[in-house]
């Protein structure tokens, strides 16, 4: 790891190589995998959403990772008519009501969050960190910022009280909760985020530093980096993650899905960065966008006599800012500015920032200490910017035709500074690590040359010709599902469907409201509809891995069920031993808060007496009970893991075993070309009993002919050599694919029957989403909010109703 947070990728080690030979047999090093493939939003013609929705946009950051999303959520609902909901840290709220949007909040001290990250800007924690017991604290952030993130999908706002259920989610990476919040809700979701996260042979990932000799073709290590971060990521936060999922009623995500689930799933992704500075990559598939930066519509703002006083005095100033970055020592950073601004003899704005940067100076003639100012307005009035490389402030000083000189501290902000430099706006980055008062006098100096201000003003050229917060809603629209609308009130989104005989209708929350109202059909006729199901299963290979992978799989759940019988229970006593008992806090007064809640023995009990007149006797009997109730939840954390280890090579042997060997069966002669059967998602034991009978059947036909299909195009292409290949692959096929055929038709049922008794023992989440649905409805009636359409015109159309057709986009 380095200090600036990016880790060092060693390609030319001996894992690396065999890796790289892995990824070479599938990549044609000059013909990238999706050569000259647009973005969806570049290849659909404008168009409207199908419905109005309500969006929910999961973001955690700073406020500079949060303001792009304010000018998103402003689009989506002042131009689009969405309700959009932004969940972040509460220390935003202020920031957000104000801008007309509604707020949630997830937790997480962003302050706090950044001081860490400037403390340890590295994957792998400090020594000290570890010491100082950060990691368990931000652990533990981590975990109620996941909780936070699905509580704001379907949670009333907590100020105004209004319901709220999302029809679909926009998120940045590191909110982490994104893609399964969408998959238990059965929503789309969207990722946006200011830096590369989705892998390409044209950069590595900003958080990788790649080392390699120049045998190795520098677009494969590339294309490595993005998943060796994602893995060693996926190790610090998956087993949080997987518990988490478990209150979702979802199960583990495998192992080897959990690095890249997003790439896998194509989770659609918008970047906002101009395309002037950072071009689309050429090998990204058609659901990865770029759309420039989101820009809000500037905030009036009348700056305070003194500010004004000072900018008008002499000559633009050069600003001097790192925002949000929390800094162990400030005071030393400020010296350092001080002395650069002396060696050039500017006069400079300072911002004192979240590190209270001049703290107990004054300002004076050369140097102005400013508070809070919005950028938009400020970068009209300085000559240069230095600050730290957040996405929202390079793309301000760029915007503004300003050159920008970055310090970066971690995460993308080196990469940030790179691609500035590369663009002529400003001279090569300086890790914060790295700064002196000559660096920083030398780069300013460099920031006022007149080639260097002349490249500013060529890239902020192009940049104003950029709309990209219009481009992102366009490309968020382009990849919506087109079945989203109710088949009653069609600008409403589908929450509901309802079966009657053959028939499915799809219902809006306010329409299920009206009917129900005027009694149309039965509650129990109501399903909760899913616009966008997201399925998660292992990807598999070839059969030998798949089977290896399965049984280890199981043998580890095995493991961990045998030690969680002991592990568990000591946990659970432990935890309960952490609270005083009723008759400890009787004598402590202190600790009343911390006792459990104990019931008195009932008036008609035989051995009733007076709690009043025996005091000590409530606090013995409660201890009594604190006791019961501790020993009941250690025996049945004991029982729950011994339920486990019955189970877990049941499971194994009758289900994931043969399923492994399937897929790797099927997915072999796919290695080679193959184009054959592929089977849909198993999802219940009606599509289980289908997927078998239609494997089979594919299974034994293209087994049966392939061996002379393949034969015949053998021979076509190469001639004898041909054959001989020919013969080859249509053996395998023939052993490989009858093979699934026939093992499918235990394995797929057998999915199909364990996905439907899951489904039906974990209704947890799914009934809360449903109970806050209606509770929208019968809100949205009651305040009339009902788009001009009578009681009388939704029961007529319900009536004549066509059911809506098929799935796609929009």
């Amino acid at each position: 790891m380095r200090d600036d947070g990016r880790m060092d990728v060693d390609v030319d080690g001996s894992l690396g190589r065999r890796l790289t030979r892995l990824v070479q047999n599938h990549d044609q090093d000059t013909a990238p995998l999706h050569q000259g493939v647009h973005s969806l939003r570049e290849t659909t013609p404008i168009l409207t959403c199908p419905a109005k929705l309500n969006i929910v946009i999961h973001v955690v950051g700073s406020r500079g990772d949060v303001q792009p999303f304010v000018a998103l959520g402003c689009e989506l609902q002042q131009q689009h008519g969405h309700r959009v909901r932004i969940a972040t840290h509460a220390v935003f709220e202020d920031f957000v009501r104000k801008s007309g949007l509604e707020f949630y909040p997830i937790g997480g001290d962003p302050a706090d969050l950044m001081a860490y990250i400037v403390k340890n800007p590295g994957l792998i924690p400090s020594i000290a960190s570890v010491r100082a017991g950060d990691i368990g604290r931000k652990r533990k952030m981590l975990a109620k910022i996941l909780e936070g993130c699905w509580s704001s999908c379907y949670m009333r706002d907590e100020k105004t009280q209004r319901p709220f259920v999302a029809d679909a989610i926009i998120a940045n990476p590191p909110s982490f909760g994104h893609v399964h919040c969408a998959q238990a809700m059965g929503i789309p979701v969207h990722v946006m985020f200011t830096m590369p996260w989705t892998s390409t042979r044209a950069f590595a990932h900003p958080l990788a530093n790649l080392k390699y000799s120049s045998d190795t073709s520098p677009r494969i290590a590339n294309l490595m980096s993005y998943g060796v971060v994602e893995w060693m990521t996926w190790q610090g936060i998956g087993d949080l993650v997987n518990k988490w999922r478990k209150s979702l009623d979802l199960e583990p995500v495998p192992s080897s899905e959990g690095p890249l689930l997003l790439e896998t799933l194509e989770v659609p992704h918008t970047y906002c960065w101009s395309p002037a500075l950072v071009p689309r990559p050429a090998d990204w598939p058609k659901h990865i966008d770029v759309c420039g930066f989101f820009f809000r519509n500037p905030p009036s703002y009348k700056p305070p006599p003194d500010l004004s006083a000072f900018l008008e005095a002499g000559p633009p100033p050069v600003y001097i800012g790192f925002g949000s970055i929390v800094i162990e020592d400030p005071e030393a950073l400020t010296d350092t500015i001080l002395e650069a601004v002396r060696m050039t003899g500017l006069r400079a704005l300072v911002s004192r920032g979240w590190s209270k940067l001049g703290q107990g100076r004054d300002s004076d003639d050369t140097v102005f200490y400013l508070s809070d100012c919005p950028h938009e307005w400020l970068f009209d009035h300085v000559a240069a910017v230095v600050h730290h490389g957040g996405a929202g402030t390079t793309a301000c000083g760029l915007s503004k035709g300003v050159p920008s000189f970055l310090v970066p501290f971690f995460g993308d902000q080196p990469f940030w500074g790179i691609m500035v430099a590369a663009s002529g706006a400003g001279p090569g980055p300086i890790p914060y690590q790295s700064l002196t008062a000559l660096g920083l006098a030398r780069a300013i100096t460099k920031c006022l040359a007149p080639e260097t201000r002349l490249a500013a003003k060529e890239v902020a050229d192009k940049m104003n010709t950029e709309y990209g917060v219009r481009a992102a809603v366009q490309s968020f629209h382009a990849q919506l599902p087109m079945d989203m609308k109710c088949d009653v009130l069609k600008n409403e989104a589908a929450a509901w469907t309802l079966q009657e005989s053959s028939t499915t209708i799809k219902l809006s929350k306010r329409a299920v409201s009206v009917l129900m109202r005027q009694t149309m059909f039965k509650p129990n006729k109501l399903s909760h509809y899913q616009s966008k199901p997201i399925i998660i299963d292992p990807k598999r290979w070839e059969p030998v891995s798949a089977v290896v992978s399965a049984s280890l799989h199981t043998a580890g759940a095995m493991g961990r069920a045998a030690a969680g019988v002991v592990s568990e229970p000591y946990q659970v006593y432990k935890s309960n031993k952490a609270f005083p008992t009723a008759a400890t806090a009787k004598n402590n007064p202190e600790n009343l808060e911390k006792a459990p809640i104990d019931s008195p023995p009932t008036a008609n009990s035989p051995d009733h007496v007076s709690i009043e007149q025996h005091p000590g006797l409530a606090g013995a009997t409660a201890d009594q009970d604190d006791s019961k109730n501790r020993t009941k939840q250690v025996v049945k954390a004991s029982a729950r893991n011994a339920g486990k280890l019955l189970f877990s090579p049941v499971k194994g042997i009758i289900l994931d075993i043969p399923l492994a060997a399937v897929e790797g069966m099927w997915n072999l002669p796919r290695l080679q070309g193959d184009t054959g059967y592929q089977h849909t998602a198993v999802t219940d034991w009606k599509t289980g009993g289908s997927v078998a009978a239609k494997s089979f059947i594919h299974g034994i036909h293209e087994g049966m002919t392939d061996i002379f299909i393949k034969t015949y195009a053998g021979k076509k292409k190469e001639g004898a050599k041909g054959v001989a290949k020919g013969l080859s692959m249509g053996f395998v096929n023939l052993t490989m694919k009858t093979g699934a055929g026939t093992l499918g038709l235990i394995a797929y049922p057998c999915q199909g029957v364990y996905k439907s008794i899951h489904a039906a023992m974990h209704t947890r989440a799914r009934k809360a989403i449903e109970q806050a649905k209606l509770e929208e409805g019968e809100w949205l009636v009651e305040n009339q909010l009902d788009n001009g359409v009578e009681v009388e015109d939704i029961v007529r159309r319900f009536l004549t109703v066509t059911p809506g057709k098929g799935k796609g986009k929009a």
